[in-house]
């Protein structure tokens, strides 16, 4: 086989689980809560990665000095990444270090390489290509794998860390910022066992299936991330939850620190705009500056590293606007994908200038989610709320699928399965659900098989009014926003 970049990724995706086991591995044991469950469902995905990690010649020192900041948590856990990245990187262009940061984060929105990033930037497909078969000739070898234990090869998402561990050893960063897929103790990216610092984002309840149905669950699980002597880092939770954390915390011999929302962060940029970007900002900030005082002692993180960070980063898909060059539109797109952050809808867009709460013009919802981890009617009838609840419910509603264009085309690296892609009966359900939600709107809602006809339906319905203009809400999922952005800003 060819060693392409398309051959890379149609590789990868053989690795993708086609349903997850229903067995549970042997109860964790430790000091915790008696509504605490403690097992997730099949084969934790952190069993396998030391060795493969060996297998591949990396071993424990050497993750350890990428530098890890390893971060988890329910929501804004992508965008305290991104931040804390931003902010050690304006500090090193200003310093002399760190110099090089690698930034690991998921899912991603139009391509793969995003996923594995250096200095703000995906990493090219000639090296995502390179090190893709680095990993795979090694870890896929008939020859060589399973020796000694009877496990599978990895598994996507497993796939994914190893490769970007294997990245950023081969490229010699100065820091990594590695953010969790989902929960922390059994997670793939847990087998980091020296991590610079650990930092929790927002908890809620989500992927219950594997995390168990209560928010001390929750807490317990992503609080598998502390390490001994590794400083660990929350945002404020509630008392439930902030007790786990402290309980797991010196059960890790470590220290948890609650670090409280910022009050001098930059006053004239987006992330203050957002009463949560405020909260991830404050959080990447204190990941930032314990990295340092670790890594580089004599340095300070000043004001202006802050402000020349936050001012000058992108978070593409999460609280972001698109304006039509014909002024007629206005294009709201949020990635959100759980009850936890469709709740801020009411404090995101709506308190932007010219926000949802804009009564002089027409207002336009298209959503998709489709998820077996979650309740999508209810991820729904949240969002439903929380826009009534900021005096913006939409005029109109259309419901799509994942299916980009009218011609079903996908992109290769499309994180999607083909027989994955929800039918027209699911979306029959959305607008049942709609309708006991908000009944005014029954004559006013749409199914569209893409997202090419969701968008140009919207358009239609935009030229059509007598307003001010028109707001389109695009939310629900990561995957619905990534393809909106093909067509929006191609």
């Amino acid at each position: 086989m060819a060693r392409t970049y398309e051959n890379a990724l149609n590789l990868l995706e053989t690795r993708r689980r086609r349903g997850r086991p229903l067995t549970d591995p042997p109860t964790e044991t430790g000091s915790f809560p008696a509504n605490v469950t403690t097992t997730v469902r099949g084969i934790p995905s952190l069993h396998g990665m030391s060795e493969w990690l060996q297998t591949l010649g990396h071993s424990d020192a050497d993750v350890a000095r990428l530098n890890i900041v390893h971060v988890t948590g329910t929501k804004g856990k992508g965008s305290t990444c991104a931040l804390t990245r931003s902010i050690l990187l304006a500090h090193g262009s200003r310093t002399g270090f760190p110099k090089k940061i690698g930034l690991y984060t998921s899912p991603h929105l139009q391509c793969i390489r995003e996923r594995i990033q250096i200095n703000n930037e995906p990493v090219t497909g000639s090296l995502f290509t390179k090190y893709f078969f680095e990993v795979w000739d090694k870890l896929m070898d008939p020859n060589i794998q399973n020796t000694d234990t009877e496990q599978q090869p990895p598994r996507y998402l497993q796939f994914l860390a190893l490769l970007a561990f294997h990245t950023f050893i081969r490229e010699n960063v100065d820091a990594a910022i590695i953010e969790v897929h989902h929960g922390g103790e059994f997670d793939a990216t847990n087998v980091i066992q020296n991590p610079i610092v650990t930092g929790i984002t927002s908890l809620g309840l989500d992927h219950v299936a594997q995390l168990g149905p209560t928010i001390e669950s929750i807490a317990w699980h992503k609080s598998g991330i502390f390490k001994s002597g590794a400083p660990a880092l929350s945002v404020p939770q509630g008392a439930s939850p902030t007790e786990v954390l402290h309980a797991r915390a010196a059960e890790k011999n470590t220290s948890l620190t609650i670090v409280p929302l910022n009050p001098n962060l930059p006053p004239d940029s987006r992330v203050q705009e957002i009463p949560v970007q405020r909260l991830n900002c404050s959080l990447a900030v204190e990941l930032a500056r314990a990295f340092l005082n670790a890594k580089a002692p004599d340095h300070v993180l000043e004001p202006d590293d802050i402000s020349t960070a936050v001012r000058n980063i992108s978070l593409i898909g999460r609280f972001e606007i698109i304006e039509d060059p014909d002024g007629q539109s206005q294009w709201f797109l949020d990635g959100t994908h759980n009850t936890l952050s469709l709740k801020q809808q009411r404090n995101g867009f709506p308190k932007l200038p010219g926000g949802l709460r804009c009564k002089s013009q027409y207002r336009i919802l298209i959503f998709s989610h489709f998820s077996k981890d979650r309740d999508s009617l209810a991820l729904l009838e949240c969002l439903a709320v929380s826009l009534a609840e900021s005096d913006a419910l939409p005029d109109h509603v259309i419901f799509t699928t994942y299916i980009e264009r009218e011609d079903k085309s996908e992109k290769i690296d499309k994180d999607i399965l083909p027989n994955s892609l929800p039918n027209l009966s699911l979306l029959s359900l959305y607008a049942e659900k709609w309708e006991t939600l908000d009944p005014r709107s029954a004559t006013s809602i749409l199914t569209k098989e893409t997202i090419e006809e969701a968008i140009d339906a919207a358009r239609i319905i935009s030229a059509q009014q007598d307003t001010n203009g028109t707001q389109v809400l695009i939310t629900g999922s990561l995957r619905l926003v990534g393809g909106a952005l093909k067509m929006l800003r191609p």
